[in-house]
């Protein structure tokens, strides 16, 4: 029976199954076929997307929304998609397929792409940001380099799908009071970061799971999933530690100490670079610290390769996306990576 179920159900049972309490559910239920496809529209009302497109953007904007992410938000579909759909189904009690069917996304007069205006305070986080380590330890920080780089993580999406949604978009050097068309997720505001992140006592039960096959990391609370991320997990010579861990700290704009011997050999030398906080910063905009020295949950300055790259022994995830992990755990919480 088990080898009759899509390859995304096995490996979200399997998984669902190492948390402490959980009951198998019964394999009579979950389809063998896949369903229909969810709703889409007969013509987009969007400009330059396809009906496909458009469904395949309003879906990732739900999983994004209901905390489910399914990586960079392109209207492509993929295998985060699939991911971020299966464990949707788990976490609500749905038959677990990873291929959207009736009711997700729900229907919603939500509107998929909004307008937004550049603010000062945008452009105050545009700034030089050099591209070789050299350069960068000499800055007092790494804020984005372009108005796209901001706004596609902002908004969580891939630059392309930016351009498709701002086609007469020429310049970089967006005004304040200028406008532009972005998807309808939660934004992810730096600005807003607090200097030191609060401690939560009440999630210390809490449990991350990170699947370094799979490239996800998934939160339990019980029995209950209660969100999920796709991330890089560490390879090649450097790979991230299978084993059992806990948080033990949660730093905001952190520093970098840039070591080469350390990314290739996992061994700390004299020659280094420190590298400045920021969004550019290797390890983003939040490092969450493991008991084990060296490794940790941490940021990007590059969200565009997150699950299709590797990392260097530590745990990426897109700045948006560390930063809503970080509120929905506290240092104590178990860490298991397998």
């Amino acid at each position: 029976m088990l080898r009759s179920l899509p390859p995304v159900v096995l490996s979200l049972l399997l998984l669902a199954s190492n948390v402490p309490g959980f009951e198998w559910p019964s394999l009579a239920n979950l389809p063998t076929l896949p369903p229909m496809p969810w709703e889409k529209p007969a013509a987009s009302a969007i400009p330059g997307l396809t009906p496909d497109q458009e469904a395949t953007l309003r879906l990732q904007i739900f999983l994004d929304r209901q905390g489910f992410p399914p990586g960079k938000v392109d209207g492509k579909p993929g295998e985060f998609l699939g991911k971020a759909v299966g464990r949707y189904q788990l976490a609500h009690g749905l038959p677990v397929t990873g291929v959207a069917g009736a009711g997700i996304p729900p229907v919603s007069t939500a509107p998929t792409v909004v307008t937004y205006t550049i603010t000062a305070d945008d452009l105050r986080q545009i700034g030089r940001c050099p591209t070789t380590v050299e350069a960068q330890a000499t800055q007092t920080a790494l804020p984005y380099a372009t108005v796209q780089e901001f706004l596609t993580e902002r908004f969580h999406c891939a630059p392309k799908l930016l351009q498709t949604l701002n086609p007469t978009w020429t310049s970089e050097d967006l005004p304040v009071g200028a406008t532009v068309q972005v998807p309808n997720v939660e934004p992810f505001r730096i600005e807003a970061l607090p200097r030191i992140w609060p401690a939560h006592p009440a999630f210390r039960q809490r449990i991350i799971q990170v699947h370094r096959a799979e490239r996800m990391l998934d939160l339990w609370e019980g029995k209950t999933l209660l969100a999920s991320f796709p991330i890089t997990p560490g390879g090649g010579t450097v790979e991230t530690p299978a084993g059992h861990w806990h948080l033990t700290a949660i730093a905001v704009a952190p520093t970098f100490r840039w070591d080469r011997s350390v990314l290739e050999t996992g061994k700390r030398s004299d020659t280094f670079f420190l590298l400045p906080a920021g969004p550019n910063n290797p390890v983003g905009v939040l490092w969450c610290a493991l008991n084990r020295p060296g490794i940790g949950l941490h940021g990007t300055d590059n969200p565009q390769t997150i699950g299709r790259a590797t990392s260097h022994g530590c745990i990426r995830l897109a700045n948006w996306d560390i930063v809503r992990l970080a509120a929905q755990v506290t240092p104590g919480v178990q860490v298991d990576i397998e």
